[in-house]
């Protein structure tokens, strides 16, 4: 009698304020290479997010309806700790620099310190994404900037509505 494998699962952690190309290029490939990914939204306690988890679950959801095999949820512990609880076999961590694999080694190398049954796979950003950050889109949308090739129209939508609503500093 052949023995059924535990299905594959990884988590793609992340704030995703907002979720951009570069990010849906990772969970596009991701989906791929395991039986379910999740993408983890946490709320950075270092930032002050423009959408609240709520709405970035809403956002990631909307634009990742199409890849059945993802799931969008969010956490408030130590990424190993949630990895452990979804029964998760790897952390996924998208890089477009070797700043950004210094900074993904560190924690990675933290993550297995703190639980060894944690892995990290690194997934090179598309070159044409090297250059995409949330905090750029932000402030591109804040200025009305062109967002056609940096998100999902849906998220472009959000931006727009977001800033619309939102004061002006003087």
């Amino acid at each position: 009698m052949e023995q059924q494998k535990a299905p594959r699962i990884a988590v793609y952690p992340g704030s995703f304020d907002p979720i951009t190309n570069g990010h849906m290029d990772i969970i596009q490939r991701a989906s791929r290479q395991f039986d379910k990914l999740i993408v983890a939204v946490l709320n950075n306690l270092s930032k002050k997010p423009l959408f609240t988890v709520e709405e970035r679950k809403e956002l990631i959801s909307s634009v990742t309806g199409h890849l059945p095999n993802v799931e969008v949820d969010s956490f408030r512990d130590l990424l190993v700790n949630y990895v452990d609880y979804r029964k998760a076999d790897v952390i996924v961590r998208g890089i477009r620099s070797v700043t950004d694999f210094e900074y993904e080694l560190q924690l990675a190398s933290l993550n297995h310190q703190l639980n060894h049954n944690v892995e990290t796979i690194f997934m090179m950003t598309n070159p044409k994404y090297s250059y995409l950050s949330s905090s750029v889109v932000k402030e591109i949308a804040y200025f009305k900037g062109e967002l056609g090739d940096l998100v999902p129209v849906e998220i472009e939508q959000a931006l727009r509505k977001k800033y619309e609503d939102m004061p002006k500093p003087q």
